[in-house]
């Protein structure tokens, strides 16, 4: 099953220009079997997605990008931003308690874009503390760059973590690009946590 794990929409994330209609049906062209939105520090009602879900035919399912002391951060199983959640720790305590889900999105991707020696920055982050508090890392991101990518994979790769895809969709343009080609079918965003927990994907290329 193709999931994009990471979109974003207007008005919800103020960066983006596609409307939830528009994405859905992008999403539909382009060969995904569903999408997560991941609005930026906001959760989709449930009652929300389930009614375009039913109306487009399609799986939708939702998280939260969360800005966070330690990175972006793509949380599934909670049902709301909380204060304090700047701090990666306190996500990891409260996602823990919810039985959900973190990915580390595009990691360092600031660092990286002007960095010369992008696999020196490896060498150094290797111990950061974020990496003991997500469950995968996001290893192809729509919006970052070849380079920007490699590092990810490196990165994951070094640190034995799992990882994937997602388009990190702010436009038409985005999609189709990455996605996360799960092993069995999910139907809800509980079975999608199960699933990343369980380490049954992986990132997809659609170049």
């Amino acid at each position: 099953m193709l999931v994009d794990l990471h979109t974003h929409t207007w008005p919800y994330s103020d960066d983006s220009d596609l409307k939830p209609e528009e994405l859905i049906q992008q999403a539909k062209r382009s060969g995904l079997d569903a999408i997560c939105f991941t609005e930026h520090d906001w959760y989709w009602k449930d009652e929300d997605v389930a009614r375009l879900s039913d109306e487009h035919d399609f799986p939708i399912f939702h998280g939260m990008e969360i800005s966070s002391d330690e990175g972006h951060l793509l949380v599934f199983g909670l049902a709301e931003y909380k204060f304090g959640m700047h701090h990666a720790e306190f996500v990891r305590r409260l996602v823990d308690e919810a039985g959900g889900a973190i990915i580390l999105a595009h990691p360092y991707r600031g660092r990286v874009r002007y960095n010369p020696k992008p696999d020196q920055l490896v060498d150094s982050v290797c111990e950061d503390r974020i990496f003991d508090l997500v469950d995968a890392v996001e290893v192809l991101n729509g919006r970052s760059n070849y380079k920007e990518n490699n590092f990810a994979r490196k990165l994951c790769r070094r640190l034995h973590l799992r990882g994937v895809g997602g388009s990190d969709a702010h436009s038409f343009s985005d999609i189709p690009s990455y996605a996360t080609l799960f092993e069995k079918r999910v139907s809800n965003t509980k079975e999608l946590v199960t699933e990343l927990k369980e380490g049954r994907f992986r990132a997809i290329d659609f170049h």
